[in-house]
């Protein structure tokens, strides 16, 4: 099979796309042909030698990603066999693999795909959608939020807004240049914002007429989220999940009077209860794009260019979620 290797930690241009041998399934476990692979920030962080959350450092040569969906051509001891053959897509925790043509996974991590959705949009649902269903675990909208999303061209932003629409919510989209607010204002934001006018949080305050934000998604961080953040009033809430731009420089600038800051990390995949927490997050992210209340926005890369993806991802140059297909 073709996949992508890294073998040594570095730039996008370690990513190398080679032929390799093909994976065996395990027990309990499948192997999937993959017609979609998903591509998030955090592989980015990896590939450069980070840790991230992972339990220990990542093995090289390695075949990156941890999202996939396609179909079951194969089956490991135990498995049942019901599995072949069906459109399957699983997130693969912190065992690599997905980057490839065709990948491993345990039979317990498959969900199958509705019929309705292709396999790039069960790869955004099983990895950005669940994490948009966690993060609205602490804040969810209503009839009288004011909802501002910063980076709300991503993946994680599009359905933020879409999730924040459906529920009533007035939302302000925040994006960087022309192209990518048209994609905002055309998601459904009841104002689109270009966050590299300067003048931004001025027409913000003037479309919502002496109206506060009630809530901040904030995935971005630096001078973008400290704006932001001075559009709450009391009772507001600051809810970070990630700092894509500048990063957070202490948590001073930040502060506001009568507004509460809540940093979310692993802790927003278990919150969901349940045996199982995340599973229930990934069932509820793809029933939502299934019944079609969420349509997820996917950014294609053919496999073969998984480092122009990562260059891409790593300058904000993409809208929606990243996926390769082999």
């Amino acid at each position: 099979m073709h996949a992508i290797r890294l073998h040594a930690f570095g730039p996008a241009e370690n990513l190398t796309y080679e032929q390799v041998e093909d994976p065996r399934p395990g027990t309990g476990q499948v192997r999937i042909a993959v017609a979609a692979a998903g591509v998030h920030l955090l592989d980015t962080a990896l590939r450069e030698g980070a840790q991230g959350p992972a339990p220990a450092p990542t093995p090289l040569p390695t075949v990156p990603g941890r999202e996939v969906a396609g179909v079951v051509e194969s089956l490991g001891e135990g498995v049942a066999e019901s599995w072949l053959g069906r459109r399957v897509v699983a997130h693969l925790g912190f065992a690599p693999g997905g980057y490839a043509e065709l990948a491993v996974t345990d039979a317990e991590r498959l969900h199958e795909i509705p019929g309705n959705l292709d396999f790039a949009e069960a790869v955004a649902m099983i990895g950005t959608g669940r994490t948009a269903m966690g993060i609205l675990q602490f804040a969810e909208p209503g009839p009288d939020s004011v909802a501002v999303v910063p980076a709300a061209a991503g993946g994680i932003g599009t359905l933020l807004v879409q999730y924040a629409r459906n529920a009533g919510a007035t939302v302000v989209g925040l994006a960087g240049g022309p192209e990518k607010v048209a994609r905002v204002q055309a998601n459904g934001a009841d104002l689109a914002v270009d966050y590299t006018d300067p003048g931004w949080p001025e027409k913000v305050r003037a479309w919502l007429g002496g109206r506060a934000a009630t809530v901040v998604y904030d995935g971005v961080g630096g001078d973008v989220a400290r704006e932001s953040v001075a559009l709450l009033g009391p009772g507001g809430k600051h809810i970070v999940f990630g700092w894509s731009g500048e990063g957070i420089q202490g948590g001073g600038p930040y502060l506001v009077e009568g507004v509460s800051e809540q940093f979310l990390g692993p802790v927003m995949l278990t919150r969901a209860g349940g045996p199982n927490p995340v599973r229930t997050l990934e069932l509820r992210a793809l029933t939502e794009a299934a019944e079609g209340r969420l349509t997820p926005s996917v950014h294609r890369f053919p496999l073969s260019e998984a480092a122009r993806a990562h260059r891409a991802l790593e300058s904000r140059a993409t809208t929606g979620k990243v996926v390769l297909e082999p």
